[in-house]
């Protein structure tokens, strides 16, 4: 009987770890469960959830500014907030990469056609006068959500401000270097805005807006 009521209870445990777990990284379970296990069992389960908390408590850094209400970003269905800057800083990576290797296909696919358009004249004013750009992204120090805002037709932005380090040259046609300098890290601010239609199901957000802060 006492051994029952053991697994009864690791079980119990199992289900707050997930639920409090579930709660802080915003991906609460419809309906919270109960799960009986043997203590090796709730050992394996309890290290693996420990583990997953450590690695968004990397993001735990990134803050959400008082510009940005709790209640706007709760009208975004489904909307979780680490999950989202995970994502907006990969896109924040390999915009900055595919800018620079002049990789059209993957700028389209990550923006809006209006800013894929500005990309694009960019890149091919850069083809006609031989320049090319290179582009050394050594890490992104901090990134936290501006704004956000939604339209009356349902459209949602949310501001995103990245600082990071970062390595810029540009180079002629004969590779000679023509601005930046291949040995200085910048310390660069940036502001993306990110944009989808809160009233479709498609999950995509596309970045619609990119601004250096001078």
């Amino acid at each position: 009987m006492f051994a029952y009521m053991d697994l009864i209870f690791l079980g119990i445990v199992v289900a707050l770890i997930l639920y409090k777990l579930n709660t802080v990284l915003g991906t609460r379970p419809n309906k919270p469960f109960i799960k009986i296990v043997n203590k090796a069992e709730f050992d394996r389960i309890y290290q693996m959830l420990e583990k997953k908390a450590q690695e968004d408590e990397k993001f735990a850094s990134v803050k959400l500014s008082n510009s940005s209400p709790d209640n706007v970003l709760a009208q975004i269905p489904e909307f979780n907030q680490t999950d989202f800057l995970k994502r907006a800083s990969k896109v924040f990576e390999m915009v900055l990469e595919a800018f620079a290797s002049q990789d059209k296909e993957t700028l389209k696919m990550l923006t809006t056609p209006k800013l894929f358009q500005k990309f694009d004249e960019i890149i091919k004013q850069r083809q006609a006068d031989g320049i090319t750009a290179e582009t050394d992204l050594i890490k992104i120090d901090e990134m936290h959500i501006l704004n956000t805002r939604i339209s009356e037709k349902g459209l949602a932005k949310i501001v995103v401000a990245f600082t990071s380090s970062q390595i810029n040259v540009l180079k002629n046609a004969d590779g000679e270097l023509i601005e930046g300098d291949e040995n200085f890290v910048q310390k660069i601010t940036d502001t993306w805005t990110f944009e989808k239609n809160i009233n479709t199901s498609s999950p995509v957000w596309l970045l619609s807006s990119t601004k250096k802060k001078q």
